[in-house]
């Protein structure tokens, strides 16, 4: 599927952002209309209990269908299968997949659109350890555990990026569907083998400093359980690929 010439799709996959969800949208929205650029968003929910789902149904109405998809699923089923489920309903030419809780902020969407159409990269990827890059709100064992996840990485995997743990990124259509075809894994590994699969097919990569920002409403989702679980997937990836 090649998509719609000139338009952005963002992919939002959701749980339990009831309170993030009208601010995230507005400001994306408020960003491609400045830009002028054509745009949507398809907004991926898994059944959260705090109604995020009735949030973004109003949210839907202010501005319309032909701006905001919804996919309402049964079930937490997770983020690569949110990413998979939420691209077939996507019409843009180029995909773009950051989080709801502002970790990721829109404002960096027009230098990550800039460095893709100036150097035609097939990806564009944020990265919180390059340039001026970073990240806020986090301790000393969030930053020590994210260094670590990316240093066990690039020396296991080589990817050629230096955040490979990051999940806000550019894409173009055609490339990320290719990608998709080769998934293997839809665990906390998935944004990694992405990188990777994209490497393994020849496309080009490029960055674009960040800054990664600390949910401001809700709880983190890492704990003890999702270290072990990367673990065992970037193991996983390093026999597999």
């Amino acid at each position: 599927m090649s998509g719609k010439e000139g338009m952005y799709s963002v992919l939002l996959p959701t749980f339990n952002e009831r309170e993030n969800l009208p601010l995230i949208v507005w400001l994306i929205a408020d960003m491609f209309e400045k830009q002028g650029l054509d745009w949507e968003i398809v907004v991926v929910e898994d059944s959260s209990p705090d109604g995020t789902l009735a949030v973004a149904e109003e949210l839907q109405k202010i501005y319309t269908k032909e701006r905001m998809q919804i996919l309402s699923r049964k079930g937490k089923l997770g983020l690569g299968s949110a990413y998979m489920d939420g691209l077939k309903l996507a019409r843009g030419a180029w995909v773009v997949i950051m989080d709801a809780d502002f970790s990721h902020h829109p404002k960096f969407l027009p230098e990550m659109i800039e460095k893709q159409k100036t150097e035609d990269f097939d990806i564009v990827t944020g990265t919180r350890y390059q340039g001026n890059g970073g990240v806020f709100g986090w301790d000393l064992r969030r930053k020590l555990t994210s260094r670590v996840a990316n240093y066990l990485a690039d020396t296991l995997l080589a990817p050629g990026v230096s955040d490979l743990t990051g999940s806000f990124r550019l894409y173009k259509r055609a490339a990320i569907d290719r990608i998709m075809g080769k998934m293997e894994g839809m665990g906390y590994v998935f944004q990694m083998e992405i990188v990777i699969r994209a490497r393994q097919l020849g496309m080009s990569v490029g960055e674009v400093p960040i800054t990664f920002v600390d949910r401001i409403y809700g709880e983190s989702k890492l704990g003890a359980g999702e270290i072990v679980a990367y673990l065992k997937g970037l193991v996983t990836l390093f026999f597999t690929t």
